[in-house]
């Protein structure tokens, strides 16, 4: 162990503010457990509003097991949670606020490591900001995805078959009563969304990173194994505070490349860019937008899982795991960056195998040859946007077609199935006022549902762009996360209903087909004003007025870096 534990600034010494430390905590604990055992918080995001993380009561169990026999003391920490499918208007709002309490509960309080227990899409990015921004010895466990329902003898991707589903309701090709009749079967089990989505993504891309133990990340919710490999973290939990590891140690810019080629593999979610880099800027890593292209555009998709291929995430386990991906990828990573065991990545590819290549590409046979995130500018997104090319139809990669605009998400509800609305399947549907302020909160809007006279003629996908995100279980041309977003005074505020749009993928390009100086020129009409939000009290206030655009990951200006574990003062 280098040095005193943290935890001893609380408990060692005779005077009256060790007593009230100590008593208060004793409840039958004998006194050995204040004399040089690591404590080690469990930060949990159990809760039953967050129903893809309810059964994480039943992994800090195991956690804890597994911190006691290595001499340890285990202390759940519940923190804040966020349901995905359930907080209005969008989980995305508090994500920062989560990882700003985590943080300031872990500094807080008398604890020297802790095991990071998240699932549902922000909770373990939050977590993660809040133990890079700490930097004590952190530890993630992923709760892992949920089992493959069926409906009428077809497998159901938990959210990508929604969109799917929903659209072909829409169309006139299934009926309301088939619709939903088929929710009962679409969540099988406990654990997360078992398609490529955010949260399968950022349990993968963790792993990449170096913060999960190498091969637990998508081991399913229910499968036994996860259990074990819990007990196996709370020990390794004990040896990180004796060896004094902490993300700083071992976090890098060579982890961030690793996590990158992982995300373009995969086919991950796009939101796992603005959490990515809202990472790296909680640890000072020189991360940008233009980094995910450079080093991830040319990655070729191995793992054949809904939204881009066809399987789910308890086939991407039986058929070699995450670790069998990166086996195919190995020259790519980079092999100086470690994990949280203190070993490298690389290390831990030398036995794995792929057992079904109709799930996991071999690298001489991938679904696609470069299906990385592509970022594009141009004079409607100066500050970049993203489109993820392996969801995306080819032909629409390159596209020229005139703007259908809505001003908010609520225009468009009303207006996109009008009989009378102006588009056709060549039109560039844009969304604007979803950006991080203007929402506020960046929502998964942006996979905007087709208008249905189009779907009844069989269209299924068009050019969508906006300032908003989109779920990772969601399919289509969509540009997404345009920087600067229209409430920010971004160029999305000025374009008409009408004006050409050019989208370039191959040429990383997205431009509006007006002259300069007229487009310049052009004002903000009352409609799109209307549709920014102007919150005027409480963490929505305060979030509009502090938050960064998503080029930089949509984090607080004032939470961007790292505060350290330090407390200078005592409470009593």
């Amino acid at each position: 162990m280098h040095g005193e534990l943290r935890s001893t600034e609380w408990y060692s010494g005779d005077d009256r503010n060790a007593y009230i430390h100590r008593a208060w905590m004793r409840r039958g604990t004998p006194d050995s457990a204040f004399r040089g055992r690591p404590q080690i918080a469990i930060a949990n995001t159990a809760s039953d509003l967050t129903p893809c993380n309810s059964h994480l009561d039943e992994i800090a169990q195991s956690v804890k097991n597994g911190v006691y026999e290595a001499g340890g003391i285990p202390l759940n920490l519940p923190v804040v949670s966020l349901g995905e499918t359930q907080v209005r208007p969008t989980a995305m709002l508090w994500r920062n606020m989560m990882a700003m309490a985590t943080e300031e509960m872990l500094r807080a309080n008398p604890i020297d490591g802790v095991v990071l227990l998240g699932g549902c899409d922000k909770t373990i990015p939050a977590l993660l900001m809040a133990a890079a921004s700490v930097d004590i010895p952190a530890i993630v466990i992923p709760g892992g995805p949920m089992l493959t329902g069926h409906f009428r003898g077809e497998a159901l991707g938990c959210g990508t078959d929604v969109w799917r589903l929903s659209e072909e309701v829409r169309a006139g090709t299934l009926s309301e009563t088939l619709f939903n009749k088929s929710e009962s079967s679409m969540i099988r089990s406990k654990g997360h969304c078992n398609t490529m989505g955010t949260a399968s993504t950022m349990a993968l891309v963790a792993e990449a990173l170096g913060t999960i133990v190498p091969g637990l990340a998508g081991t399913p919710a229910p499968d036994s194994r996860l259990l074990e490999m819990s007990h196996h973290t709370g020990r390794l939990a004990v040896d990180l505070v004796h060896q004094d590891r902490r993300p700083s140690s071992f976090l890098t810019k060579a982890s961030f490349h690793n996590a990158i080629v992982a995300l373009a593999a995969i086919g991950g979610s796009t939101n796992a860019v603005v959490h990515l880099l809202a990472i790296a800027g909680r640890l000072g890593i020189d991360l940008s937008v233009d980094d995910f292209d450079r080093i991830g555009s040319d990655v070729p998709l191995l793992v054949n899982l809904q939204p881009a291929g066809r399987y789910l995430m308890d086939d991407l386990y039986r058929a070699g795991g995450f670790l069998a991906v990166m086996k195919e990828v190995r020259d790519l990573l980079d092999p100086s960056a470690l994990t949280v065991t203190g070993k490298p990545l690389t290390d831990y590819l030398d036995e794995a195998q792929i057992w079904d290549p109709d799930v996991i590409s071999r690298r001489a046979a991938p679904l696609q040859p470069a299906a990385g995130i592509s970022v594009v500018r141009g004079s409607l997104a100066p500050g970049g946007a993203i489109i993820k090319p392996a969801a995306a139809s080819p032909h629409l990669l390159k596209h020229r077609g005139q703007a259908v605009v809505f001003d908010s998400i609520e225009d468009f509800h009303d207006r996109i199935d009008d009989p009378d609305l102006e588009i056709d399947e060549t039109s560039v549907m844009i969304l604007r006022g979803c950006g991080p302020m203007g929402y506020p909160g960046m929502p998964e809007v942006s996979n905007m549902p087709l208008p249905k006279k189009l779907l009844e003629k069989g269209v299924r996908d068009m050019v969508r762009i906006c300032d908003g995100r989109m779920s990772g279980t969601a399919y289509g041309t969509v540009v997404l996360h345009v920087t600067p977003e229209a409430a920010a005074g971004g160029p999305l505020a000025r374009v008409r209903t009408g004006d050409w749009i050019e989208l370039d993928v191959r040429n990383h390009r997205l431009d509006v087909d007006v002259p300069a100086a007229e487009f310049a020129a052009r004002g903000v009409n009352e409609a799109t004003v209307a549709g920014f939000a102007n919150p005027r009290r409480g963490w929505e206030r305060l979030y509009v007025d502090h938050v960064l655009q998503a080029d930089t990951g949509a984090d607080l200006d004032f939470l961007v870096g790292s505060s350290g574990s330090e407390v200078s003062r005592e409470s009593h």
